[in-house]
């Protein structure tokens, strides 16, 4: 028996949660609604758009999906801003020199800040610099630490290269860029004397996550990955008379291992793939990751060879990513840049670099190297003000509020609102 019902219908079932229940009937994949469109961009794109819900409207879930994921890119479409070759270090300097030397590269820091937010208002692939985004906060290095804003461009220009490429390649790529060295020490990791924050966080944070792994892999890691260094110019040079060329036994595996040696025997570990996708459920579908889920998108991800765009779209048309409404709390950098991109406004990248820190997110300094925690962390007596000051401001300019974002603008439920003030300091707004 077929069942025939109205689109207008339909999406009121949609929303009831019954379409489901429909299901046996052999119902088509149905266009997504405004609250769907709004609820896959706030996730992915920073918030909804009105040309971008509009032009999703007519597409399926996995259509929508799919388009999100064709349309990324591997490079900015912002010109970085010109910064200087990386100096040599000067064994003296007064104190007059050394005060220009740190203004000169607090400017250069503030201008890398500014291009990367303006390149979030502008870009036409959200979803790329999203990604970008995370694996900032993956691979953590910070300004603070690699003291060059010429290494730190270099490293957001790699991670946006790979942000939808594969994780493989991403690893290894990273595991010799300049910012990570110095980062963590990876550029004085010598033989006669092993460092090991590399190989220690390599594990911890990057691929394996704490329990997965024995001292004595660290250690042998951190031999594997010696003889890394930086030249005058900020170029990683492999220096073979500073590598440790003896056995290491890493996870089991005995030989004269090297760095690219130590990343192939982790990705072979199955709970590689778990725990990346424990890492983006997090980031993209709630607080509470499912562990069947997890394991089975792992193994998936690794018999895809670690490529990034079939896990992410597994992600996003799971069942659980759309059943999640308003279950996140939106960064300081997706509520800056997302209510930008979203009201229409002009860029205000310079003064998205003052209101985002104030929120509590420094682009390109974390606070350390496990990244920013988010979640609740995002919120505090302080911050939640200043996110109320900064909303409030945007009412001030009173853009014009379109009736589509009176649909997808928030989580958990369409609005009937029709005043921007009700939409932007209701607090739903501040969730994803």
């Amino acid at each position: 028996m077929q069942i025939h019902l109205s689109l207008q219908q339909k999406w009121i079932l949609r929303g009831l949660g019954c379409l489901s229940l429909l299901g046996f009937v052999g119902l088509p994949a149905q266009a997504l609604t405004p609250d769907e469109a709004g609820h896959l961009l706030r996730r992915v794109a920073f918030g909804p758009q009105v040309a971008t819900v509009q032009a999703l409207l007519p597409l399926t879930r996995t259509q929508a999906v799919e388009k999100l994921i064709n349309e990324t890119r591997s490079q900015s479409v912002s010109a970085l801003p010109s910064l200087p070759v990386l100096e040599k270090k000067r064994q003296r300097q007064n104190e007059a020199q050394t005060q220009k030397n740190q203004r000169e590269r607090n400017a250069q820091s503030q201008q890398l800040k500014a291009w990367w937010l303006q390149e979030m208002l502008v870009t036409p692939s959200p979803l790329t610099e999203t990604m970008t985004l995370f694996w900032h906060n993956h691979f953590t290095s910070s300004l603070k630490k690699v003291k060059s804003p010429t290494l730190m461009a270099k490293q957001n220009q790699l991670l946006r290269r790979y942000a939808l490429g594969s994780f493989a390649d991403l690893l290894q790529a990273i595991s010799c860029d300049p910012a990570m060295l110095r980062y963590l020490d990876g550029a004085v990791n010598r033989k006669a004397k092993p460092n090991e924050n590399f190989a220690r966080e390599l594990l911890e944070l990057f691929t394996l996550g704490e329990g997965h792994y024995q001292e004595a892999d660290i250690k042998a890691a951190a031999r594997a990955f010696s003889g890394w260094s930086l030249d005058p110019n900020g170029q990683a040079v492999f220096k073979t008379k500073q590598h440790d060329q003896g056995n290491k036994t890493f996870m089991g595996q005995t030989g004269p291992w090297r760095g690219e040696d130590i990343i192939r025997i982790i990705l072979a570990q199955p709970r590689t793939g778990e725990y990346l996708a424990f890492q983006l459920w997090k980031s993209l579908i709630s607080p509470n990751p499912n562990p069947t889920l997890v394991k089975r998108w792992g193994a998936e991800f690794a018999r895809n060879q670690y490529q990034i765009k079939p896990l992410l779209k597994t992600i996003l048309t799971s069942d659980a990513f759309w059943a999640e409404r308003g279950s996140l709390i939106k960064s300081p950098i997706e509520l800056t840049v997302g209510s930008f991109r979203s009201l229409g406004l002009p860029p205000d990248a310079e003064g998205l670099v003052l209101t985002s820190r104030q929120l509590g997110q420094d682009l390109f300094n974390p606070p350390n190297v496990k990244g920013w925690p988010g979640g609740p962390n995002w919120i505090d007596s302080r911050t939640l003000v200043a996110r109320q000051q900064f909303l409030t401001r945007l009412v001030e300019m009173r853009p014009t509020l379109n009736p589509v974002l009176n649909l997808s603008l928030l989580p958990l439920a369409p609005s009937p609102a029709s005043d921007l003030s009700e939409l932007l300091l209701d607090q739903r707004y501040q969730l994803k």
